[in-house]
């Protein structure tokens, strides 16, 4: 259930798409989704909750990063259906423009644009 409720939202399926390869700082995620923290905060708990995500913490930064081999296997085969599901769809191949634009900027910048330093 916590599966389907963390894939349930637009915001969360496009945030767990952009972790399938690459680790992520929080600053960035929210920058990706053009959210206010707070908000991208509630949506990362919610795939941490799913155990879709991990968190770490280094020094004043939360990177996530989407689990693989440990996600549920319920899980692991939802998201797989959604990237194949969403390969084509426009926003996320927006996102993964967006993204490598994102990752051309330090960390530190992103983060004080958002107030999370």
């Amino acid at each position: 259930m916590a599966t389907v409720r963390a894939l349930a939202d637009e915001n969360r399926v496009r945030a767990l798409l952009a972790l399938r390869q690459r680790e992520l700082c929080v600053c960035q995620i929210t920058e990706l989704l053009g959210l206010a923290p707070s908000t991208v905060s509630k949506h990362m708990s919610i795939l941490k909750q799913a155990r879709l995500v991990e968190s770490r913490k280094n020094g004043r930064w939360i990177y996530y990063r989407f689990i693989d081999k440990d996600a549920p296997v319920e899980a692991r085969e939802a998201v797989a259906w959604a990237t194949r599901s969403l390969c084509s769809d426009r926003q996320i191949r927006d996102d993964q423009a967006r993204l490598r634009e994102i990752l051309k900027l330090q960390p530190e910048v992103l983060c004080r644009r958002h107030r999370l330093e």
